[in-house]
C-alpha cells in the first residue's frame, strides 16, 4: 500500500471555485451547470457563491449523478440546487427557460459528447444577453491519466462552435496542468 501511486482529482486539478470566480460569479446569479457530474465539482461551490437568492441547475444524462448530488448537497445543508435529468446533445432538453441564466459551465463534458456543436447551442439558448459560458476541457496533451488523448478536444474547436453560436471569446488560459479554459460572452 505504501507504494500505491496518488492519482490527482477534484481540487488538485482544477480549482472550481478559482474558476467561477474568474468567471464572474455572483450572489443571486443563476447558474447551469450543464454535465454536473456525480461529485457537483462545480455545482456545490457554485450553489454557495450565488447565495440563498441565486439558483443553480445541475444537469446530467446519468440519474445516479443527479441523485448522489442531490444527496451532497442536502448533507452539506445547500437547497438551491435543482438537479435536472437532460441529454445536452438534445436541443432544449434541460428545459431550462430561454435566455434565464447568468453563468453556463461545461467543464470535462465536451470530450465525452459526439454532438458537441449542440451542446455549446444548448448553453447559448439558456443564457441571458452577455451571459457567460466557462469550459474547462483536457488538454490535447499526453498525460499520466484522463481521457484517451484522442477524445479530447481543441480549444480552437470550442472556439470555432461558440462564434458560431454566437458568443465571443472574452478569455483563455490555463485551468490546471492539464486542462485549458475558456470564458465566452452571449452577443
Amino acid at each position: 500500500m505504501a507504494n500505491q501511486i496518488k492519482i490527482p482529482g477534484g481540487k488538485e486539478l482544477i480549482d472550481a471555485k478559482a474558476l467561477l470566480e474568474k468567471a464572474g460569479i455572483k450572489e443571486k446569479m443563476k447558474v447551469a451547470d450543464l454535465g454536473c457530474g456525480h461529485r457537483g465539482h462545480f455545482s456545490l461551490p457554485a450553489a454557495k457563491l450565488v447565495g440563498s437568492g441565486g439558483m443553480v441547475y445541475a444537469a446530467d444524462v446519468v440519474k445516479s449523478a443527479l441523485k448522489e448530488l442531490k444527496s451532497a448537497a442536502i448533507l452539506f445543508g445547500i437547497a438551491n440546487i435543482q438537479t435536472i435529468w437532460a441529454d445536452l446533445e438534445i436541443y432544449g432538453s434541460t428545459k431550462i427557460p430561454n435566455e434565464t441564466i447568468d453563468l453556463a459551465i461545461l467543464n470535462n463534458v465536451l470530450f465525452q459528447i459526439k454532438k458537441r456543436k449542440q451542446v455549446i447551442q444548448e448553453a447559448r439558448r439558456i443564457l441571458k444577453k452577455d451571459g457567460k459560458l466557462l469550459v474547462t476541457e483536457w488538454k490535447k496533451i499526453k498525460t499520466p491519466f484522463g481521457p484517451p488523448e484522442q477524445n479530447r478536444i481543441e480549444p480552437e474547436k470550442v472556439k470555432d462552435f461558440a462564434q458560431k453560436a454566437g458568443m465571443k471569446l472574452e478569455e483563455e488560459f490555463d485551468a490546471g496542468p492539464y486542462h485549458y479554459g475558456l470564458i465566452f460572452r452571449k452577443t
